[in-house]
């Protein structure tokens, strides 16, 4: 069956459920359920307590993980292996799924149809299909979801939109992103608990639509590393620089992606690349002219872990990380002239028409064209993870629409899926970021 089909018909049983959803006075704490309790998971559970949230319950393959979350969170907190026993309590009214990626959609939709507003983590889905089932739902039930890239939230982004709608660069005609790391766990070479075994991890639950395969804790435990359940470079990372990107530029997405790279030095079992390099072709837009995207992650980088994104205009440059800087050098206002190997008579008559249309100016201090650089930094211990879960809570309490909205998160997972798919085909593919297709 194929997978959207088979989505379609399981989210139908989760519709089923007493969809009832708690009406928030403004005193009452949000009570989020976290559904995926790895490293991200906990880490979005934590923010959204200390955003105000009170986390009542925990769904996770591995038994390990439960006990953890009743660890931090409190012995009182209900577990479980099945999610859809936490979609079935009326009194929960949020949840975060940061489970593998090829079951956000799924459970993102079942939960939308149980009445529960939903923080899902990056890519939003493994297939671009899915995708299009998600937003329909959002859409349906009126549920607030937000994909989990908090750039999207970032002051620095904002300040960096700011700048470049203000003309701060010029035109912006290219952009240069990337993501390098040279380390085990920046490859997903993430631990694997000693008492892993079929009796404390529930491998079928953790297959769910994945082809049925022998256990492997490397399977679950190392999930980023296989086609079956994670996204590759590109639905981890890619994802993070489009959203961020899509953001300061107010744009939707390319119109056609490729993709190149290779499976280099991690050789431990993966199926996917560690080093992948996209180019992608974007159209003139309301907002912007067309300029073109380069895309890098290096899994095997000699220059250890670095990331960035660089804005290039007709007038300057700006860099984003931890801080926006813009550097300008503004193009000459004379186009100059070459003249050397031309005759003397034409030479003269050359450099006297030049003049009568430029005539040289007496520098003064007046006259000196602005050149240097800015600098914008965020208050010191600034998290914009943090910034992201307030305003999915706040969405959550005010039913005002997020920024990155089911819709967003198709458009940024989008690109990044094709270039998976550009990559192993060898070949560019079209896209039409407006109405999520191929083109």
């Amino acid at each position: 069956m194929p997978t959207s089909r088979r989505i379609f018909l399981q989210s139908s049983t989760a519709a089923s459920l007493a969809a009832q959803t708690r009406k928030l006075s403004p005193n009452d704490k949000i009570r989020v359920a976290l559904i995926g309790a790895g490293g991200m998971g906990t880490a979005d559970a934590n923010s959204a307590r200390a955003n105000g949230a009170e986390i009542v319950a925990a769904a996770d393959c591995y038994t390990g993980r439960l006990e953890r979350a009743k660890e931090t969170w409190g012995a009182q907190i209900f577990t479980t292996r099945d999610y859809r026993e936490i979609l079935a309590k009326p009194d929960i009214d949020a949840v975060i799924v940061a489970t593998p990626d090829h079951w956000h959609a799924q459970i993102a939709i079942d939960a939308m149809n149980a009445g529960k507003d939903v923080y899902v983590e990056k890519p939003m889905v493994q297939k671009i299909a899915d995708g299009r089932l998600v937003v329909e739902a959002a859409k349906r039930t009126g549920r607030i979801l937000q994909v989990g890239s908090q750039r999207v939230s970032s002051l620095v982004y904002q300040k960096a939109k700011d700048l470049i709608a203000a003309g701060a660069i010029g035109k912006v005609n290219m952009i240069e992103a990337w993501w390098d790391r040279n380390s085990a766990i920046g490859a997903w070479q993430y631990t694997v608990p000693p008492d892993a075994s079929e009796a404390t991890v529930d491998w079928n639950t953790f297959l769910g639509k994945a082809p049925k395969v022998p256990y492997d804790p490397l399977r679950i435990f190392r999930w980023r590393n296989y086609q079956d359940y994670g996204t590759g470079v590109a639905g981890d990372l890619f994802v993070h620089l489009f959203s961020g990107m899509h953001h300061v530029m107010g744009v939707t997405g390319p119109s056609r992606v490729f993709a190149t790279g290779g499976l280099r030095f991690w050789k431990d079992g993966r199926d996917v690349a560690d080093v992948l390099l996209g180019l992608y072709d974007y159209a003139p837009s309301a907002k912007h002219g067309a300029f073109n995207l380069a895309l890098r992650v290096n899994f095997v980088s000699g220059a250890g872990e670095t990331s960035g994104v660089r804005f290039i205009g007709s007038e300057g440059v700006l860099m984003l990380g931890n801080t926006v800087t813009v550097k300008r050098t503004p193009r000459e206002t004379e186009p100059g002239y070459t003249l050397d190997s031309f005759d003397r008579a034409t030479r003269e008559k050359i450099l006297a028409e030049y003049r009568k249309k430029y005539p040289e100016q007496r520098v003064v201090a007046d006259s000196l064209r602005p050149n240097g650089e800015d600098q914008y930094a965020p208050p010191r211990g600034y998290n914009d993870h943090l910034d992201h879960h307030r305003n999915f809570l706040a969405a959550v309490r005010s039913r005002k629409p997020v920024i990155e909205d089911a819709l967003f998160g198709l458009r940024a997972a989008g690109p990044a899926l094709l270039s998976n798919r550009s990559y192993f085909e060898n070949k560019i593919i079209g896209w039409n970021p407006e109405s999520c297709q191929e083109a």
